[in-house]
């Protein structure tokens, strides 16, 4: 359909390049000597014939061309209105997409806001249960320490005790070694062997 409006518009714009051609000619030969070679100055009844042919012609082009050059402009107009109108349409739907994308950006910026403010506040929690984790450990690595240190001394304090009854089961045997005489010997030796018989 589009393709018809515009050879129709083809045809007529076609029609009226040859009536305008046609009435500069008219006009040309009308104004011309009309081969006769002499200057005249004088209207000739000729002339009346020219000027006749000339307005007939022009009349014609006139009726001929009035309606497809009253239809060229006015779908002109049609097709240009239309084109404003698509124009004005797509402006505002660029206008709304703008005014979402405002919106959006708006809405973006609050949202980085409250997404900062949640990390923020996930840090701080996050380091609130670090430190309370680094101090119950704080406190048990402290409390096995202790019980570390204390098994340690409890096991020094043992060694020590037992260092300090060898030496002193030692000392005593050499001071028993060195009062003992043989006969004392055989005689504890005679009552231990009556002690086990018994």
């Amino acid at each position: 359909m589009k393709k018809q409006g515009r050879k129709k518009e083809l045809l007529q714009g076609a029609l009226l390049i040859v009536t305008f051609v046609f009435a500069v000619c008219g006009f040309a030969w009308a104004s011309s000597e009309g081969g006769q070679g002499e200057v005249h100055n004088a209207w000739l009844l000729n002339d009346w014939w020219k000027v006749l042919n000339f307005g007939i012609l022009a009349v014609a082009g006139f009726f001929i061309a009035r309606k497809p050059v009253a239809e060229f402009f006015s779908s002109r107009a049609k097709s240009i209105e239309d084109e404003i109108k698509s124009l004005e349409q797509k402006k505002a739907d660029a206008q709304k997409k703008l005014a979402e994308y405002q919106a959006k950006f708006k809405n973006l910026d609050q949202e980085s806001k409250q997404i900062v403010e949640d990390y923020i506040k996930q840090g701080e929690e996050a380091k609130t249960r670090i430190l309370a984790e680094a101090e119950a450990q704080a406190e048990k690595l402290e409390e096995m320490a202790k019980r570390s240190i204390e098994q340690e001394f409890k096991s020094a304090k043992a060694k020590l005790q037992q260092d300090i009854v060898e030496k002193a089961m030692e000392k005593a045997e050499e001071v028993i070694k060195a009062s003992i005489s043989p006969e004392d010997q055989d005689q504890l030796v005679d009552q231990y062997l009556k002690k086990v018989v018994a």
